[in-house]
């Protein structure tokens, strides 16, 4: 097993300036626990959900503040960047990180979020993959050229160049096993939200798709999930303080639906008790949380556990709680879980 690190940097109760700081404090702290392999971030626009919606600024700073925590995100929308100037900026955060870039990208999950940025639903998909084919053209330097319905580039001249060689790992947030097949063809490492079962049959799928693309088993890339905590001393202490955080941030998740009177694209649990049953939430003491996550991670089949300990009106104080009882009393007993073969 490995860990990392997760963050909406949705809204919390300080100044965005504050909330900034303590983030950057926080992730300080990521790296120096030692157990972290990567902090990653998302992008949102026009909600609470994302007070970062410009996602390598933030990086940037990250990599001003670490040496050896890898960063990124799950994911930069791809379909609201061109190509060829986001080709250029993850260059530049990849060797001002000295090569610690860890790339998710995706279309964007929010058809919401993508007008606000004059992106089509319609043509997200479209955008999206020529996007990541003129992305993946451009790490091999020389001259870009490429016509497509959206983008079209003649002897374009490849000046920059990533760190890492050919290009920074890849990431995906896969929530349907058929996407897999993509996935082991580009050696994708992939995160889900699902809950366990629903884990294991993507899982299970990846490991077949990654067979059937002639690679090495035991190069099986990472696959995760990422999973909110509040740890305490006691049971009652965690749950107190992770009921209220988590309606804050589902009242963020959801709160452009709502305001639109629109159906969800995807269910979304809003009642704490639920979301804590079914392995969403983890909440309790550094025993309660151990003994759920071994469970998850046996059920589900992860390699890759990211945590989240800062979301909702929970403080920086109680987020740095719950991270030092997470490093020193949960993390050392799931390091070597092997989880039961699919």
């Amino acid at each position: 097993m490995k860990f990392g690190a997760f963050d909406h940097l949705d809204r919390g109760i300080v100044t965005t300036s504050e909330q900034y700081e303590e983030r950057l404090r926080l992730v300080e702290a990521y790296e120096e626990s030692g157990w972290f392999h990567a902090f990653h971030m998302t992008e949102h626009h026009g909600t609470p959900l994302g007070m970062a919606p410009c996602p390598s600024i933030f990086l940037a700073a990250v990599a001003q503040r670490t040496t050896t925590l890898r960063l990124g995100t799950l994911v930069y929308t791809l379909a609201a960047y061109h190509p060829y100037r986001f080709f250029e900026e993850i260059c530049m955060i990849d060797q001002m990180s000295c090569g610690r870039l860890e790339l998710g990208v995706g279309r964007g999950v929010s058809p919401i979020e993508l007008s606000f940025l004059n992106v089509d639903i319609k043509d997200a998909d479209e955008m999206y993959a020529e996007s990541l084919e003129v992305l993946m053209q451009s790490f091999k330097g020389g001259t870009l050229n490429f016509h497509g319905k959206h983008y079209q580039f003649d002897d374009v001249p490849i000046v920059m160049e990533t760190f890492q060689k050919p290009h920074p790992p890849l990431w995906y947030g896969i929530g349907t096993p058929d996407r897999t097949v993509w996935a082991a063809k580009h050696r994708v490492n992939l995160m889900t939200n699902h809950k366990a079962a629903d884990a294991r049959l993507i899982h299970d799928r990846y490991r077949v798709e990654w067979a059937a693309a002639g690679h090495d088993p035991h190069d099986f890339p990472f696959f995760g999930t990422v999973k909110h905590m509040v740890i305490a001393d006691t049971d009652e202490e965690a749950l107190a303080l992770a009921r209220p955080a988590y309606a804050m941030y589902t009242n963020h998740t959801t709160l452009l639906w709502k305001q639109r009177n629109i159906p969800r694209l995807r269910a979304w649990v809003d009642d704490f008790d639920d979301a804590r049953a079914g392995g969403l939430v983890f909440a309790g003491s550094p025993k309660t949380v151990r003994d759920a996550l071994a469970k998850f991670i046996d059920e589900s089949g992860i390699n890759y556990l990211a945590c989240r300990v800062a979301f909702g009106d929970l403080t920086f104080e109680q987020s740095l709680n719950s991270l030092d009882l997470l490093t020193k009393h949960v993390l050392p007993d799931l390091a070597d879980l092997v989880p039961a073969a699919g």
